[in-house]
């Protein structure tokens, strides 16, 4: 395949309800902006009868994005589309939020500035300031927002003004260790996404791994989901699990469960970052 310019590569993904000629209406429109598709995946959920795409292709001609989407808007409308239409190139504004636990933040940091996460990170968020050297030692911006029943309100005010400031795209909840409430979640609905331990509903609270070694586990896991008013249950995006034994003491567990957690929320934000991951209800299709 001969590439066309620096920026020609975009990513169309779209949901609808299923009906006869959707691949070949897209492909059609493809062809008439001279493109070339270079990566193509489907999926039909028989349970809704819903049809979902991911197309990556190649238009040199093409003006940029915006054009395309314009262009394209009638053949959404006509099929009751809901779809985006990305540069492949454009890395996803995300801003991340931390209390005291660094090791998701560190790992999503590290990943960043190697290139391995198609993302920049306007600003680091937390409600508590451990996090702050390590941040900055990234040259990144860190603000700390305190939180207590009192002052919850205006912290998430704060919190969604600084998201409008900075054209953030993705809110990531990388251990932020606060309860976010049903407006914000409404407000951040697709954009954020949450980091757990697969515990749940078991081993609330407090020292989960210490609570899960004193029950002898055979496996440390970790979910990563979209945020919504429901605690803990949204929409699943990613999991792993990690099978431990009677050798593994407390700390061991502990760094175990990290180390799950930091994989798992990274691919996570790879994912919605590429445009892979597309909301079916209360479950995902995940294009990997």
């Amino acid at each position: 395949m001969v590439q066309g310019p620096i920026g020609s590569e975009y990513v169309l993904t779209l949901s609808c309800p299923d009906r006869p000629g959707i691949v070949h209406a897209v492909s059609g429109f493809l062809v008439e902006q001279g493109a070339n598709i270079v990566e193509s995946q489907q999926f039909w959920d028989r349970l809704t009868d819903r049809f979902f795409m991911r197309i990556g292709f190649d238009a040199p001609a093409a003006a940029g994005a915006d054009e395309l989407r314009a262009k394209f808007a009638a053949i959404a409308e006509q099929r009751e589309m809901t779809y985006e239409l990305w540069s492949a190139a454009a890395p996803y504004r995300t801003l991340i939020m931390v209390s005291k636990h660094l090791h998701c933040l560190n790992d999503l940091l590290f990943r960043a500035s190697t290139g391995a996460l198609q993302i920049e990170i306007p600003a680091v968020v937390s409600n508590h300031p451990d996090a702050e050297a390590l941040v900055k030692s990234y040259g990144l911006e860190f603000h700390h927002i305190p939180v207590t029943p009192e002052t919850k309100v205006d912290a998430e005010k704060q919190l969604m003004e600084l998201v409008d400031e900075t054209g953030t795209h993705l809110v990531v909840l990388a251990r932020y260790m606060q309860v976010l409430t049903d407006d914000l979640c409404r407000q951040l609905s697709g954009r954020a996404i949450n980091i757990h331990h697969s515990f749940l509903p078991s081993f609330k609270g407090a020292k989960p791994y210490h609570q899960a070694f004193d029950r002898g586990v055979k496996l440390v896991g970790a979910t990563a989901h979209y945020v919504t008013g429901d605690l803990d249950e949204g929409p699943i995006i990613e999991q792993d699990v990690l099978r431990v034994d009677h050798n593994y003491d407390q700390d061991q567990l502990v760094a175990a469960g990290r180390d799950v957690e930091a994989q798992v929320l990274s691919r996570a934000v790879r994912w919605h970052a590429q445009s892979r991951v597309l909301r079916n209800g209360d479950r995902t299709v995940v294009f990997r």
